[in-house]
């Protein structure tokens, strides 16, 4: 296994993500242990989840999959580095207005002593904020989560879908307050969606955050399922295929000529992104996470790089550059 350091800190994870938002969902928890345990024993330690997985009124489920795991002992808690997220509605009746989508002190704590509570844990390595709130001041923000840390309840703090100037003032106010401030951005980045070149990628590298992209196959467009007529609920969207059949022609053609499957070279493709730590894999099967490693030790050369890039284009380079000539 790969392993790099999570932005500025010194916290060391894999060079892929276990997402585990289909955990409860559409991998049952029988699957869902098998999985976590192949990811361990491949050397996988950075494993993301959310408080609202498992969604609507099953919102928590996933976490609590996750803590039945931990719960087993032999080492599964100290060797993951555990990464969670808050801002949706938990739908806890004695929130009132204040159990809303957005962020708060409030909701900070109340969001992380239940996600400590369903992932059966004390400690948190790294604690997200799942959208930008700007109803709320930084220093309302920056506060509670410097509590956080001082109390052992979370190691690090990171954000994700921040905009690059989001990311810009965080950062700038927690140096004011003397915090280390934003480790991570989250982000759905892959060949489909490369906007976030223009700024968030460049503000990421700049300001010590690592890039953890969300949706790297393009909820599984990228994955090849798609043009082959996959039963995935996201990958068999007829309207999303045809918008893109050219390209997604082009790419399964390219990948034929390489020998690899789309999935894999999608993979490739971040790994090979400077500003990327580590793509979220949220896999449904063992199967697909045990294939999911090739990725690893694909390497792109500059003329495949090139040839995605006129496959997929980018954004026409970096801000300001994008945007002035």
């Amino acid at each position: 296994m790969q392993y790099t350091y999570l932005g500025k800190s010194g916290l060391r994870v894999s060079r892929l993500c276990l997402g585990t938002m289909n955990f409860g969902v559409d991998t049952d928890e029988k699957d869902a242990f098998r999985i976590m345990d192949a990811a361990l024993d491949a050397g996988i330690n950075f494993f993301d989840t959310a408080n609202v997985y498992g969604w609507g009124e099953n919102a928590g489920r996933t976490e609590e999959i996750i803590g039945r795991w931990f719960a087993q002992g032999g080492g599964r808690r100290e060797k993951t580095v555990l990464a969670t997220k808050f801002y949706g509605d938990m739908s806890d009746p004695y929130d009132g207005p204040n159990g809303e989508g957005g962020l708060s002190a409030y909701k900070l704590r109340r969001h992380l002593e239940g996600s400590l509570r369903r992932l059966q844990t004390d400690h948190i390595e790294l604690y997200q904020m799942h959208h930008i709130d700007r109803n709320v001041s930084w220093d309302e923000l920056w506060g509670g989560f410097e509590t956080a840390v001082i109390q052992g309840k979370i190691g690090y703090v990171g954000s994700s879908n921040f905009a690059g100037w989001d990311i810009a003032v965080a950062q700038g106010e927690a140096k004011r307050r003397g915090f280390l401030g934003l480790i991570s951005e989250q982000h759905k980045y892959n060949l489909l969606c490369r906007l976030p070149e223009l700024e968030v990628l460049p503000a990421a590298q700049s300001l010590g955050l690592g890039v953890i992209p969300w949706s790297p196959l393009d909820g599984g467009l990228l994955g090849g399922n798609a043009l082959r007529g996959g039963s995935g609920k996201r990958s068999g969207d007829t309207s999303r295929v045809e918008k893109h059949r050219a390209q997604l022609e082009a790419y399964a053609a390219l990948c034929d000529e390489l020998g690899e499957r789309e999935d894999i070279v999608s993979l490739a493709w971040l790994l090979a992104n400077p500003a990327v730590t580590a793509p979220i894999i949220g896999v449904r099967t063992a199967e697909q996470f045990e294939r999911s490693l090739r990725a690893l030790e694909l390497k792109l050369d500059e003329g495949m790089l090139e040839r995605l890039d006129e496959i997929f284009p980018g954004p026409g380079g970096d801000a300001p550059r994008a945007y002035a000539w």
